[in-house]
């Protein structure tokens, strides 16, 4: 037998291969180095006995790659390189990285922990390593992920049967392992001329969804856009539970350009019809909106700080930081007069942790804030009204993003920080037609069915069934208390003097006589609704001076982390 080894292989290492596969196939055998006929060891069959101990420890220390291992590396790294070079010079000229580029970003040099699916399409007469979507598992931030990344340089990063299968594989394994899922999303939808094989298929493209769905509120689903996404590919940013998309390279619709001007005639750019800007401000489909790709890696692992793994864990603490601002100004931010407006974040910003505030959706539906941060360490979700935009009034766009956020916080086990300062729900033929009963009816719902603690304080106003959506008392949160600012009513004191009062108040012809006598029914309202009443009628828990909020909360929260709620016994609501 003869066999041939890598050239730097020495004659002691030669020789000890030479026994080992003579006693293995009991012939002869003659070693040769790589591209020479000089013979470099040989040996006879070794004799049944013979001690092989030295043989086999030299064999089992220095024995390096064989050309078979060579060749599996020189495949990987084509494979690496990714779609044609044209494609990926295109990238650049886009301003954005090259997907294994994007991954040494997120996860360091080795990119992965372990890539899945890498041969996908290896075999095909076109060129598509890896089928243009890549899988596998990552460490970010100290965190385990599941990964999926689309290759752009790839058919545009579209999806066909390989990449399907790929896709649903880590889905159904997240559900396994209980680990959180990432998303980086650079996809022109299902590759039409492929559709045979993974478009209607029952484990096909639309069992994306499926997965999303059984997925959702089990593990953190996290998607970031980093390119036109359209079609199919666009309902996954909608499915995951937190999307974030890239200023002036991120976008989604449900159709190209293109095709809109095809079926409905309309002629608009990308950007316009579906770019970060437009969902950030008008289908609130954004939930943070990042100035580049670092950018984004960075509001992503603030964002993964505030949550568990999965839905069995509680959030991850940390330790405390002291406010931005002392607590003791608190008092000074909220004005003493009740229509007059203020910035809700000055009153946060004195509450929680220095820099722990990650808001969500900022500029959608305004009237209330989102955002998630720490109390001494403890991750919360705060709803908070926004007396700086419109009153505070809750608006139908301000319910929805309330209620989704009250929704996917409670999936996660953190616990509710409601700050109520409103007139309550908006009035009006416009709001009415943009559904304010069906998008109020769903924050309601959202708070009824939160089994996270939950802490509600009355800052100021809390006017009509502006209090249960904000889980007022009847909403059985731990604690409902208040600042000496605060106000429970049905109504203010204008709307309410002018239904009860109107015709007697008509009634008074001296102007002055009836300006006066508004002026003393409005005090006497006001009296009956100031919070001092409603403690002394124990409907509130306590009202606490401003300057110990932040210490009152985090006492509340500590102790009550433990609580436990339930829900009736049933399948499930009907209100979504």
């Amino acid at each position: 037998m003869k066999v041939r080894v890598q050239t730097d292989t020495d004659e002691q290492v030669a020789q000890a291969i030479a026994k080992a596969l003579a006693r293995n196939f009991g012939e002869a055998v003659e070693v040769y180095r790589q591209g020479s006929d000089t013979l470099l060891a040989e040996s006879s069959a070794v004799s049944e006995g013979e001690d092989t101990e030295t043989v086999e420890s030299t064999l089992a220390d220095d024995l390096g790659p064989t050309e078979r291992e060579e060749r599996l590396w020189e495949e990987i790294a084509d494979i690496e390189l990714g779609g044609p070079e044209k494609y990926r010079n295109r990238l650049e000229e886009q301003g954005k990285l090259f997907v294994r580029d994007r991954l040494e970003l997120w996860f360091g040099e080795d990119g992965f922990d372990f890539e899945d699916g890498r041969f996908a399409e290896f075999d095909a007469e076109d060129r598509l390593p890896a089928d243009g979507l890549l899988t596998g598992a990552a460490t970010f931030e100290d965190r385990k992920l599941h990964v999926m990344a689309n290759d752009f340089s790839v058919k545009a990063g579209s999806m066909a049967e390989k990449g399907v299968e790929k896709f649903l594989r880590m889905q159904q394994r997240a559900l396994q392992t209980g680990r959180p899922v990432l998303y980086l999303m650079d996809s022109s939808g299902g590759r039409i001329d492929q559709q045979r094989g993974f478009f209607a298929n029952r484990e096909g493209i639309g069992k994306y969804y499926y997965n999303h769905s059984m997925l959702s509120g089990r593990v953190p689903q996290i998607c970031v856009l980093y390119g036109p996404c359209i079609a199919g590919a666009a309902y996954t940013p909608v499915f995951a539970d937190f999307t974030v998309m890239v200023e002036g390279m991120s976008a989604m619709a449900i159709a190209s350009p293109r095709m809109v001007e095809m079926v409905t005639g309309e002629q608009i750019d990308m950007q316009e019809l579906g770019g970060a800007k437009m969902h950030a401000q008008h289908s609130g489909s954004a939930d943070l909106v990042a100035e580049d790709e670092e950018h984004a890696r960075e509001l992503v692992a603030q964002l993964i700080s505030y949550l568990p793994s999965n839905s069995d864990e509680k959030p991850p603490r940390s330790e405390g930081t002291e406010p931005v601002r002392s607590p003791a100004g608190i008092d000074s931010v909220v004005p003493q007069e009740p229509n007059r407006g203020y910035d809700m974040h000055r009153v946060i910003e004195r509450v929680v942790d220095g820099g722990s505030v990650l808001e969500l959706r900022p500029e959608f539906g305004k009237e209330i804030i989102t955002a998630f941060a720490r109390i001494d360490g403890r991750p919360i979700g705060i709803i908070a009204n926004q007396p700086n935009h419109r009153a505070g009034a809750i608006f139908p766009n301000a319910a929805e993003k309330a209620a989704q956020f009250i929704w996917t916080a409670d999936a996660y086990n953190i616990p509710l920080l409601y700050l109520c300062d409103t007139p309550g729900f908006m009035a009006g033929s416009q709001v009415e037609k943009d559904g304010i009963l069906e998008q109020g009816k769903k924050m309601i719902y959202a708070t009824s069915s939160a089994t996270v603690p939950t802490q509600s304080v009355v800052v100021r106003k809390a006017y009509g069934a502006g209090i249960y959506a904000m889980a007022g008392p009847a909403y059985q949160p731990e604690s409902t208390i208040a600042l000496p600012s605060g106000e429970i009513a049905i109504m203010g004191p204008e709307a309410a003097i002018n239904a009860v009062y109107a015709n007697k108040l008509a009634a008074i012809d001296d102007p002055e006589k009836r300006a006066e006598r508004e002026r003393e029914l409005r005090e006497e309202y006001r009296e009956d609704i100031d919070v001092h009443r409603m403690a002394s009628e124990v409907v509130i828990d306590d009202i606490v001076p401003p300057s110990t909020l932040r210490e009152e909360l985090a006492a509340r929260f500590e102790f009550y982390e433990t609580v436990e709620k339930s829900l009736p016994d049933k399948k499930h609501g009907t209100i979504l």
